[in-house]
């Protein structure tokens, strides 16, 4: 890699910060290694010794949901708590006193308020029941365990033709499957094409070891802030998955150079000093780009993200600092069996290497005689793959979405066979009069929703003990992921139920899980221009400084948001509209924004590292095209490989039992395929030739006034 970050703020006394941290590193070899010994042990035994205490925040101050849920906390704290739906299936018909029967031992179990049979709680063709448990702890903070013991009492009398079956959302998370098969698969995957790469298994592992010592480091630095911080549970399979995929990405980057500059006659500390300083400062620049767009994200004021994107901000910084410190250490440690491998294979790659320059050579050649093609035709596919976001719903999956074998999903299936879709994402409705009684105004609210086009159900006013609160629960007809329940929803609150408040002088709020959903989705959909219009803000303003170019910040922005927007139109075609047999589903509402962040950082990385190599050609011979032929002859094969490790470990998690880890996994191989293939190889190398000596253009005025970065150190 020959491209770097700013010169000028890291020299000290004729070295910059980065040589003399490849010196320490490499003399001191033993002492690095041992301090990140130290570190992946301790952080390890200390976040086994405490366990995690990984929580989710899914509070929305101000939105209607959230309040209902807070006066149910304050005046009818019994009807706050989470819900169990015990589910059972008789062919024969149940039998309602055998049901009551059972229930006895789920009464005496920890957490448990209450277990009751509603009078309507049988179906009408008298084979399905269900009872509800009430819980005395929202769905988040219920013990998984204590979920397990209440979901294996009531299965225990399953037998002799009669199935029981539990829902909820406790039930649904006790019941997550474990991962780990993607993880081995992505690092099993990736040490397959480094093999292919270096042709040395040593040399192959470098990066991988790099990215485990930094990924092992952050775990165990979240699980221990998880006592302090809200983190929410999911949080730690997206470390691993972005953890593996820029440890790999980056250690693959400082190594290739380290090659580069023993294949050209550098000694071994020499090449370490010389890789550090050049491919170390665009790993800084790539990782710090990452670090922002991820704390961008506390701009949409979400509890749940923000957890999540302090972890991951994390993790980037602490792999970075393995690339920058760590590997220095182990080049100074195997260097020489490294060196004895390259010595043997030197005139083979050298012949190599040189072939596969002049090829991309040539494709540049092509690329340049016919650039109007080059950019339209990928433009308009690209286009095309991001159409399907046009029309993305944002929401949660929910056990619907889950696979069969989870006793979750089967109660699911169980309650919209026997009572409906809609059943099973019920709206609380609730009615404060203050110091009044709510009785009457409950009644004409059920009353109200009652006719309204879209409810199957309304279960008659819940008073709270002093009167002045009551709910009422209406089951809609569509399914809770339907576009047809968030309208309702939306119908209720504007139309139906406004007008019940107003003549009754009574507050009315609509809350419960699915509106819930509702409100965190349009919230995040709300914010999601704000937080895109700063991340992309900020990275045009990071390259205008550094490349001195009007036109490259713009192209590079255009580039990139075609690159996440095509990942995102084929998430939605796979997961909402259901291609490939997936369940269809709405996005989950966290999915795009955290793809976003992910990759606009991770672009940039490809985006110096392309750039910086035309801009050192452009700066010595003032030749605009073959500034971008040497630009992709020297940066092509590291661009590629380094491309396609991402691409299979985040390809991995399509494996992962979990609905938003698959999302994440497709979305991110994809983005990163798009932007390493077409983007880089095609679409920027063309706008290049069609921009010329334009591209390195800054108004004069400007020019004066912004701070000189020196993209090299000479």
């Amino acid at each position: 890699m020959t491209g770097t970050v700013a010169e000028a703020p890291t020299r000290i006394r004729g070295r910059s910060v980065f040589e003399r941290l490849a010196d320490w590193s490499y003399r001191r070899r033993w002492t690095a290694l041992l301090l990140w010994m130290l570190v992946l042990a301790g952080v390890t035994a200390g976040a086994g010794l405490a366990g995690g205490d990984f929580r989710n925040d899914f509070t929305l101050p101000g939105a209607e949901s959230q309040q209902a849920q807070d006066v149910l906390a304050d005046r009818m704290p019994t009807q706050a708590g989470a819900t169990l739906q015990i589910v059972v299936q008789d062919p024969g018909g149940v039998d309602r006193s055998a049901v009551d029967a059972m229930l006895g031992p789920v009464r005496g179990l920890p957490h448990v308020v209450d277990v009751v049979v509603p009078e309507s709680a049988v179906s009408a063709d008298g084979t399905i029941a269900y009872a509800t448990v009430t819980l005395d702890v929202a769905a988040e903070a219920m013990p998984a365990d204590d979920t397990r013991r209440i979901i294996d009492t009531a299965r225990g009398a399953g037998g002799d033709g009669l199935t029981v079956e539990v829902g909820g959302d406790p039930a649904r998370a006790a019941d997550e499957a474990e991962g780990g098969a993607a993880e081995g698969a992505g690092l099993l995957a990736a040490l397959v094409v480094l093999v292919l790469l270096f042709g040395s298994l040593l040399a192959a592992s470098l990066p991988i070891v790099i990215a485990i010592f930094a990924v092992g480091s952050a775990i165990g630095l979240v699980t221990l802030a998880s006592h302090v911080a809200t983190v929410a549970d999911f949080t730690t399979p997206l470390l691993i998955l972005v953890g593996l995929g820029v440890g790999i990405d980056y250690a693959l980057l400082v190594f290739s150079r380290f090659r580069s500059e023993l294949t050209s006659g550098s000694d071994r500390a020499e090449a370490v000093r010389r890789a550090l300083d050049t491919a170390g400062r665009t790993v800084f620049f790539a990782g710090t780009t990452v670090i922002i767009a991820l704390l961008g994200l506390v701009l949409l004021g979400l509890g749940a993200l923000q957890g999540v994107a302090v972890a991951l901000a994390v993790t980037v910084l602490v792999t970075m600092l393995a690339a920058l410190t760590l590997l220095p250490a182990l080049l100074s440690l195997f260097g020489a069996r490294l060196e004895r491998t390259m010595a043997r294979r030197r005139e083979k790659a050298g012949r190599a290497s040189r072939e596969e320059g002049r090829q991309w050579r040539r494709w540049s050649d092509a690329v340049a005689r016919r650039p109007w093609p080059a950019v339209l035709l990928p433009l308009i596919a690209l286009l095309a793959l991001a159409a399907p976001v046009l029309d993305m719903r944002l929401g949660f999956a929910d056990a619907g979405n889950d696979a069969d074998s989870k006793t979750s999903t089967r109660a699911y299936e169980l309650l919209a066979e026997g009572f409906g879709a809609g059943f099973n994402g019920p709206l609380v409705v609730v009615v404060d009069a203050g110091d009044q009684a709510a009785q009457p105004a409950a009644e004409a609210v059920q009353q109200a929703m009652a006719a309204t086009p879209g409810v199957a159900a309304v279960i008659p006013p819940i008073p709270a003990p002093d009167g002045g609160v009551a709910t009422v629960i209406a089951y809609p007809e569509s399914a809770p992921q339907d576009e047809a329940t968030e309208e309702l929803v939306a119908t209720l609150r504007d139309d139906v139920l406004a007008p019940v408040a107003r003549d009754n002088g009574v507050t009315v709020l609509v809350g419960g899980p699915t509106a819930a959903v509702i409100d965190v989705s349009t919230a995040i959909a709300a914010r999601l221009p704000l937080f895109v219009g700063v991340v992309v803000g900020l990275s045009a303003l990071l390259l205008l400084v550094l490349f001195r170019s009007l036109l490259i910040p713009v192209k590079a922005a255009i580039l990139n948001l075609l690159s996440v927007g095509a990942a995102m139109g084929v998430i939605t075609l796979v997961f909402q509209h259901g291609a490939f047999g997936v369940p269809p589903g709405p996005i989950e509402a966290y999915v795009p924004v955290m793809i976003f962040a992910i990759v606009f950082g991770l672009s940039m990385d490809y985006e110096v590292f392309l750039l910086a190599r035309m801009h050192e050609e452009w700066e010595r011979t003032r030749d605009a095209r073959g500034a971008v032929r040497e630009g992709l002859a020297t940066t092509g094969r590291v661009v590629t490989a380094a491309a396609a490790i991402m691409v299979v470990v985040f390809g991995a998690f399509v494996l992962s039992p979990d609905r938003m880890l698959q999302q994440f996994g497709l979305g991110l191989a994809v983005a990163v395929l798009i932007d390493a293939v077409v983007i880089r190889c095609l679409l920027l190398p063309a706008a290049m030739h069609l921009f010329g000596a334009r591209a390195w253009w800054l108004p004069a005025g400007l020019a004066r006034r912004l701070p000189r970065l020196a993209l090299e150190h000479r």
